[in-house]
């Protein structure tokens, strides 16, 4: 890479890592292109000449959730029903690891007017990815045969945008995301698992359940 490219490559950086630091701070996702550019120590015209609009912006933000898929694929091949645990526990890893900054993004999401981060959110590749985890399931005898996985899908995200507006609304605690989507999402699951499959799920049912409870029983 050229010194000019390095130079280049270095203001992207900046800037997207004043956004992030600014929708921490300030837990507005709608910032102006003149507080990013304040904040980044460039020039007004910088981000536009390098991302061309806000939106490019927070699309690059959400670049480490697009790291997902790599980091899932690395994981050693478990049974379909693990599989589908596993993806749900290492997206909800991102949130814990940056509370401030996902919560602002799921509360400017979940807003009438925040259209196009819904968009950026809950993209068809993310859709196409769940779907296909289940579709394994269900090859692998996991799931029942006439199970329609459009509609299951569509309950397992019911219960994850519940979840997200509980936790937008300070109903939940960021600690308590995982055992709360996982809670839902093993009663779904359970109900349209194949009789070999339901005690494990069960399992799991039961393990969300404690840490629920627990998490309840906090002063």
């Amino acid at each position: 890479m050229s010194r000019r490219e390095d130079a280049k490559a270095e203001r992207r950086r900046r800037i997207v890592a004043a956004a992030r630091d600014l929708i921490r701070e300030t837990g507005d996702a709608g910032l102006s292109m003149r507080a990013i550019a304040a904040r980044a120590d460039v020039s007004l015209t910088t981000p536009y000449s390098l991302f061309g609009s806000k939106r490019a912006i927070v699309i690059a933000l959400l670049e480490d959730m697009r790291e997902f898929h790599e980091r899932f694929s690395s994981l050693h091949r478990t049974d379909p029903v693990d599989r589908i645990f596993h993806a749900l526990q290492l997206s909800l890893s991102y949130y814990a690891g940056d509370p401030d900054f996902y919560r602002t993004l799921w509360s400017e999401a979940l807003n009438a007017s925040g259209k196009e981060l819904r968009a950026e959110l809950i993209t068809p590749q993310r859709y196409a990815f769940w779907w296909a985890l289940l579709a394994e399931a269900q090859r692998e005898g996991a799931l029942l045969a006439d199970i329609d996985l459009d509609l299951l899908l569509r309950s397992l995200d019911l219960v994850f945008g519940a979840t997200m507006l509980a936790w937008v609304l300070g109903g939940l605690q960021v600690e308590e995301l995982e055992a709360s989507v996982g809670f839902g999402y093993a009663l779904a699951l359970r109900g349209a698992a194949t009789a070999e499959c339901q005690a494990d799920i069960e399992k799991r049912l039961k393990t969300f359940q404690r840490a629920l409870v627990r998490s309840r029983r906090k002063p």
